[in-house]
């Protein structure tokens, strides 16, 4: 299972961009993609076109809930990792990835990298 992040999520509808090739690639390759209800409320702030958010909902049938367990990990990422600012949810959605046992594909490598040390898996 992967579970996009909100950055590769908006990256794979550009054409061209490292994203959307890896996007294109799993689909072909028919792999099991998810997202968590953090990311997906990232997403839907938009800017985003009705194409793009039919594509999306077409995409994603279930969308992962955050839930209590879930709120507790996210807390315990974001002190463990130094309290940095703006990164709750990625904490949150780190800790959703980390309950379902799926890799993370983000465009934005360097904010997850931290995760690492807590048993979340980079997809590449």
């Amino acid at each position: 299972m992967i579970h996009l992040d909100t950055s590769f999520l908006i990256q794979s509808f550009v054409p061209g961009t490292s994203s959307a090739v890896r996007m294109e690639s799993r689909l072909v390759k028919n792999e099991d993609i998810g997202i968590s209800s953090i990311a997906w409320s990232e997403f839907l702030c938009g800017p985003l076109s009705p194409e793009d958010l039919m594509l999306a909902k077409n995409l994603f049938t279930f969308i992962e809930p955050f839930i209590d367990s879930d709120a507790e990990e996210s807390a315990e990422l974001f002190n463990l990792t130094g309290r940095r600012s703006r990164s709750l949810a990625d904490c949150q959605i780190a800790a959703v990835a980390l309950r379902c046992d799926a890799q993370i594909a983000t465009a934005n490598t360097k904010d997850f990298l931290v995760f690492q040390a807590h048993g979340l898996m980079m997809a590449i």
